[in-house]
């Protein structure tokens, strides 16, 4: 084999290698939402998201289990992506007009506000 192939292929081995082993983490949060339509577009909210690897939202739990890097996006940037999206999470809250904006069918009985 030619050298110039060879050194191609030890720095392919290596980027993947260390990508394969960046840090990846893994978390289980409530999201409101109350169709499969919810479904869809919480999950994918957060697959069209840098950083997210991989998402899926239960109906009948309104669990969220999501995986992610956390040196690309924490946690809470998460949380608040589906904010913006009209859902709300146990840590964060859609405004009122992002909640407004989803289909009719859509249209979960929101939690309470939490007090400051």
């Amino acid at each position: 084999m030619n050298k110039r192939f060879i050194a191609m292929l030890c720095v392919i081995a290596f980027l993947l290698i260390s990508n394969s082993s960046a840090k990846k983490e893994k978390a289980t949060f409530t999201v409101y939402g109350i169709c499969e339509m919810c479904e869809t577009i919480i999950e994918r909210t957060l697959t069209e998201t840098e950083g997210v690897i991989w998402a899926d939202w239960e109906l009948e739990t309104k669990q969220l289990t999501v995986k992610y890097s956390p040196s690309v996006i924490s946690l809470l940037k998460i949380k608040e992506k589906l904010a913006k999206a009209g859902y709300d999470s146990d840590d964060c809250r859609a405004t009122d007009e992002a909640y407004d904006a989803l289909h009719v069918c859509c249209k979960y009985e929101r939690p309470a506000p939490k007090k400051p």
